[in-house]
C-alpha cells in the first residue's frame, strides 16, 4: 500500500465491529456530517497497520461469538499491530468485559447506549479537517 496522504489521514472514520445490521443501520442515521464508518466483521478488511491507524477509534460489539472472536481483534489490536486506537466495547457478559479489559479495551457500554454515545466520541476525536 502506498503511503497515507494528508488528506486521507485527515478523513473523519472510525471501525465498527459487529454483524448486527440492524445495529449498523442506527448508527448510520446517528453519524454526524463528514464522518465514516467503516463496518466489518473481520480486521483485515479494514486494511494493514496504515489503513487501520487512520481511523479515529473502533466500536467492538462483545456479543459477537460466530463472525469474529472480541478478544482476538483486541489481541491483533494491542499485540500483534501494537496500535493504541481507542477501543469502545458495548454488550457482552462482566466476565467478557472483564477479559476485554485485561487485552487492553479503553471503555464499556451497554448495547442500547452506544447509538447515543457514538456522536460524543465523534465530537471527541473530531479534530482536522475532513
Amino acid at each position: 500500500m502506498p503511503n497515507p496522504t494528508i488528506a486521507s489521514r485527515l478523513r473523519r472514520r472510525f471501525i465498527l465491529m459487529s454483524r448486527d445490521t440492524r445495529l449498523e443501520g442506527d448508527l448510520r442515521a446517528a453519524l454526524p456530517e463528514k464522518w465514516e464508518m467503516n463496518a466489518v466483521t473481520e480486521l483485515d478488511a479494514v486494511g494493514g497497520f496504515e489503513e487501520i491507524l487512520q481511523h479515529r477509534f473502533m466500536l467492538l460489539d462483545l456479543q459477537e461469538t460466530e463472525a469474529f472472536d472480541p478478544l482476538e481483534v483486541l489481541q491483533a489490536l494491542r499485540v500483534d499491530l501494537m496500535l493504541n486506537l481507542p477501543v469502545f466495547c458495548f454488550g457482552g457478559a462482566p466476565d467478557l468485559r472483564n477479559a476485554a479489559r485485561l487485552a487492553r479495551a479503553d471503555r464499556f457500554f451497554e448495547r442500547d447506549e452506544i447509538v447515543t454515545r457514538m456522536p460524543g466520541f465523534c465530537e471527541q476525536y473530531g479534530w482536522g479537517a475532513g
